[in-house]
């Protein structure tokens, strides 16, 4: 594989900056903890990083909300912590991606302040803005994810402007050139920095239906989304004009252009859309789109060998020579171990569904937690800090229990985090998943982790090969990676109890070993797995 194409099938961890580590004694994590933690992300075996947002930023949303996308936060450090991180994680052969949050900036940026101002300033129509309906109502039906209408009044101009998340995140209008133009040379402004590339957060909410036409009501029956419940009423829409607009695939190739001439620079989109799987593959299809896209798709509670088969079949059915990332967790939804766990997690869930997801089609975000089986942490109201989960509380108690601080030392003062009370509690439940505790035990988790994709690497077809499904009755999930000649035969038990597989369909070669999961055994041509067991072997014949 060639640096230009170091990304297809690269295993890309997650950093979410307020809960790695601190090191300045504010609770919250910062630049200098991810610094210091690099040669741990790097005995992951990992290939790159990716830090959510640590831009200038009020914080309304913990950074998702940017007032200066050129500029570090105070709270996570300076622009010459960033320069020193970028250095120290190249020399360790980690490549580096950052957020970029296009749709919307904060209330707070010096693009907003100027726009909301008058309808006459050079600014003015760099966000959406629309007149109110005759009785004062808003100008249409549409509703934000974060709960309630969509549109919030400003009184200098006498009109509504449009927000998809909170109303202190306006949405900015792609359909002016001039706005275009300065995202682009804010995405430049990191090239030149030497970072690698760019996840690109709610990139399907760019654009909107300039006639502002009403979203259609969503039967009752259908109420169901990917980052959001049905409780929500943003459930109770097809988001068909304020969301995934024709015009996006353009600017996303304008975006294609700018990244190929940095070689080797890539952009990975999350989707979230009505069917985020067919916008996945029109977001990645040829070269002059984006690199990679991962949707909610495995972020549900849907966890079943039918579920993540149909899901992965669906994309590769459409997604031609586009590729796809895949992810089982990230800042956004429940600690997987928690969500897929169901209260049955254990160590061998933990490594084999981490083994699972680095063996899919496509490249892979593991987000920071899941190689320690983290699981979801308790939240108390009066804790909470996510303004998502303080308003749809207490049906959906919003993300701050996959937020919490990483626990480096068992016993140590808030696990090793911080040396004051952190942003976030530390689960009490965290303190025996500890970084030391996992590291001076040959068969945790963590060294699990570390096994598995030290041995991922030694097998190219599993990085770069094809996919295809083998039928199999749950709980097993099986399928055949294929790269030139070599097909090996992937299988895995997703449940508690002992089950098998009849073989006699398939011509099994040599077992692969080495990866340090439990493996399923072969007796009289069945394969029978114990609980959460998996399977590697290479295929004979055509």
């Amino acid at each position: 594989m060639s640096e230009l194409t170091w990304w297809r099938g690269a295993v890309i961890y997650q950093i979410y900056p307020r809960s790695l580590l601190d090191t300045n004694g504010d609770g919250v994590g910062d630049l200098r903890g991810i610094i210091t933690k690099l040669d741990y992300i790097a005995s992951l075996n990992v290939d790159a990083i990716w830090i959510s947002p640590f831009f200038k930023s009020p914080m309304a949303d913990f950074g998702y909300d940017i007032s200066d996308y050129r500029e570090v936060d105070p709270l996570f450090g300076t622009m010459h912590d960033f320069d020193e991180l970028i250095e120290k994680a190249h020399g360790l052969g980690i490549k580096v991606i950052i957020d970029q949050v296009l749709s919307h900036t904060s209330d707070q940026h010096a693009w907003f302040v100027e726009s909301r101002e008058s309808r006459t300033n050079p600014k003015a129509d760099w966000y959406v803005w629309a007149d109110p309906k005759e009785d004062g109502t808003a100008p249409n039906n549409w509703l934000a994810i974060f709960g309630g209408c969509a549109w919030e009044w400003e009184p200098r101009r006498q009109q509504y402007y449009l927000h998809n998340f909170l109303r202190s995140q306006p949405d900015i209008n792609f359909h002016n050139p001039d706005v275009r133009q300065a995202v682009l040379d804010n995405v430049e402004f990191w090239l030149k920095k030497g970072v690698d590339g760019f996840r690109l957060d709610a990139i399907t909410f760019c654009y909107h239906d300039e006639q502002l036409r009403d979203n259609p009501a969503k039967p009752k029956d259908k109420r169901q989304g990917r980052g959001f419940s049905e409780d929500n009423p943003y459930a109770y829409q097809y988001h068909y004009y304020n969301n995934d607009r024709p015009q996006t695939i353009a600017f996303i190739e304008d975006l294609r252009k700018l990244i190929n001439r940095y070689p080797g620079a890539v952009t990975l989109g999350e989707v979230s859309a009505e069917d985020s799987l067919a916008v996945m593959a029109a977001y990645t299809k040829g070269e002059d789109r984006l690199h990679m896209a991962y949707s909610f798709e495995l972020l549900t509670d849907d966890y079943s060998a039918a579920y993540i088969r149909q899901t992965v079949e669906a994309l590769e059915a459409s997604i031609g020579d586009g590729w796809p990332c895949w992810a089982i967790g990230n800042h956004d939804v429940q600690r997987v171990a928690s969500r897929w766990g169901q209260g049955k997690q254990n160590s061998d869930m933990v490594k084999m569904l981490n083994a699972m997801l680095s063996s899919l089609r496509g490249s892979v975000c593991s987000y920071q937690g899941e190689e320690l089986g983290l699981t979801e942490a308790p939240i108390e109201y009066n804790e909470l800090q996510d303004p998502f989960g303080k308003t749809f509380w207490p049906m959906f108690k919003g993300r701050d229990g996959c937020r919490t601080p990483m626990p480096w030392q068992q016993g140590a003062d808030f696990s090793g985090f911080s040396e004051v009370s952190p942003w976030l509690p530390i689960a009490p439940a965290h303190q025996v998943l500890a970084v030391d505790v996992q590291e001076s035990d040959a068969d945790s988790m963590l060294n699990g982790y570390r096994r598995f994709l030290a041995w991922r690497k030694l097998h190219p077809v599993l990085v770069e090969g094809d996919i295809q499904f083998v039928d199999t009755n749950e709980p097993i999930l099986a399928f055949i990676r294929t790269l030139g000649e070599l097909k090996i035969f992937v299988g895995f038990n997703l449940g508690d109890t002992n089950v098998e597989l009849d073989l006699s369909q398939l011509e099994l070669g040599e077992i692969l070993t080495g990866h340090g999961l439990k493996t399923a055994q072969i007796e009289n041509n069945q394969l029978k797995f114990s609980a959460f067991a998996s399977f590697y072997a290479v295929l004979n014949g055509k």
